[in-house]
């Protein structure tokens, strides 16, 4: 009996600490305390959702450089996202987009919004020095998180591949310039919180990626539109230093020698919005900050309205000086870009000059003799008879689901070959993020060969999944 009781208790006991051993899996220790993630749908990869990367940037934090994480006890869940950064709800609106990307509805908005998220394989294992890539979420900086459900990374962790997506501050949260702002801040500037958001994004993980299993000396930042947009800002910012290794520029157009919104003047942007602010009776600081939430994002419509005229308050980058000293055109012609592999290209049926000046990118990164790889996703995107879509063949964003795999995530009639070409285009991805070289056939752009790898299905959609080398119509 005795012999019998002592086997249980062992039997018992080994169990408990096969428990916790489990348990601690999903347990990492990063700036500010310990948190708790969850397995994914797929064995072996886990994610960590929500987790803070810095302070929530509201009340006397409004309008100011992320501050460091907020210390927390004990051990906080990090299995459900975070509040998305404040913009207009998607349900309701007619924008075709909304109903391909957001009809599964709106997370909550608010402007505490600075978390990020994990998917790897390897929790607690700080040997592994697996690749990591940091995904930047597009939407004309004024909508869109990093969770969005195309955006799912499960897919990159099960290829050994580290993702991590983020949210960062938009609009008029994000990008207002002020020369209250300016007075205020140590190096004179304002706007940009958006930026200096991502890049306090990057720093968080580069300090504390380790704990993932990852490697802080082999991270890559990659984003589609406005995300693309961040790419191109911050691998020409001097305060990314040497943090990025690689960086893809989807959607997001190559360089160009047209006079550029970003470059307008710091303090003729601001003295715009300061005339919006005061006419609100905004005229200080502390007014500023004291104003709620939807005081705020109202004001440039309530000023139209009540006024007639545009509020011109920029909520975009803007070359400030410090976070930005010149454009990206600027600084890739001549040659102040980060200097590392890229990646680049477009969709086929892109809006407006997203595909324009990629020829010259490359031909300019070229001459440092760093590689440049560029595409094109040609693939028209199959559409229902039942329940036809707004949004037709290849169109902006439209890469979306192949570059994360997440084709269960939408309402299209995907195809066995589609499943096919997402296999290649991800795979090209993650190998980029690995090595720098996206393999599967897809060499550099030269001068001697200036070639795309071209995404399509071939000609009859019918027979095969197709990416080639091809030359492009300029």
């Amino acid at each position: 009996m005795k012999y019998t009781q002592i086997i249980m208790a062992l039997a018992l006991s080994g169990a408990l600490a096969l428990g916790c051993a489990q348990e601690d899996k999903t347990i990492v220790k990063v700036d500010g305390g310990k948190i708790l993630g969850v397995e994914t749908s797929i064995e072996g990869v886990y994610v960590f959702k929500g987790v803070p990367y810095a302070a929530p940037p509201i009340g006397n934090r409004r309008w100011k450089e992320p501050q460091p994480v907020i210390p927390w006890d004990g051990v906080r869940p990090a299995d459900d996202f975070s509040a998305a950064a404040v913009q207009d709800p998607h349900i309701g609106n007619s924008n075709p987009y909304n109903s391909e990307f957001f009809f599964q509805g709106d997370p909550p908005f608010s402007e505490d919004c600075l978390y990020l998220n994990v998917w790897t394989p390897a929790p607690g294992e700080r040997s592994r020095k697996l690749p990591v890539a940091i995904w930047i979420h597009g939407g004309a900086y004024t909508g869109g998180w990093g969770f969005e459900p195309e955006m799912d990374g499960k897919v990159w962790g099960s290829k050994d591949v580290i993702l991590v997506t983020i949210n960062y501050r938009l609009g008029i949260f994000g990008f207002l310039a002020h020369p209250l702002l300016s007075e205020e801040s140590e190096h004179g500037v304002s706007g940009n919180y958006g930026i200096l958001d991502q890049i306090a994004a990057v720093k968080w993980v580069h300090d504390n990626i380790t704990a993932f299993g990852g490697d802080p000396n082999n991270i890559t930042i990659f984003g589609q539109s406005a995300g693309a947009g961040s790419v191109k800002t911050l691998v020409s910012s001097p305060l990314t230093g040497n943090l990025i290794k690689k960086a893809i520029i989807m959607s997001g157009g190559g360089v160009s020698d047209r006079p550029l919104l970003q470059a307008t003047g710091l303090e003729e942007i601001a003295q715009r919005s300061k005339e919006v602010f005061d006419w609100a009776g905004y005229d200080t600081l502390e007014k500023m900050r004291a104003a709620s939430t939807e005081e705020i994002y109202s004001l440039p419509k309530r000023y139209t309205e009540k006024t007639g005229k545009p509020a011109g308050i920029m909520t975009r980058p803007i070359v400030d000086g410090y976070v930005s000293i010149k454009s990206f055109d600027d600084a890739a012609r001549d040659g102040s870009i980060k200097d590392i592999p890229y990646m680049i290209g477009f969709t086929r049926d892109d809006m407006g000059a997203l595909g324009a000046g990629i020829d010259r990118f490359c031909e300019l990164r070229n001459a440092t003799g760093t590689p440049v790889y560029a595409y094109q996703f040609a693939r028209r995107l199959p559409d229902s008879k039942e329940k036809p879509h707004d949004m037709k063949g290849a169109f902006h964003s439209s890469e979306l689901w192949y570059v994360f795999h997440s084709q269960d995530h939408s309402d299209r009639p995907f195809t066995p070959l589609d499943k096919v070409l997402a296999d290649h285009v991800n795979d090209c991805w993650v190998n980029f993020v690995k090595t720098g070289d996206p393999g599967r056939g897809w060499f550099p752009y030269t001068p001697e060969h200036p070639l795309y790898m071209v995404f399509q299905l071939t000609p009859n959609e019918t027979d095969d999944a197709s990416a080639m080398m091809l030359p492009l119509e300029p």
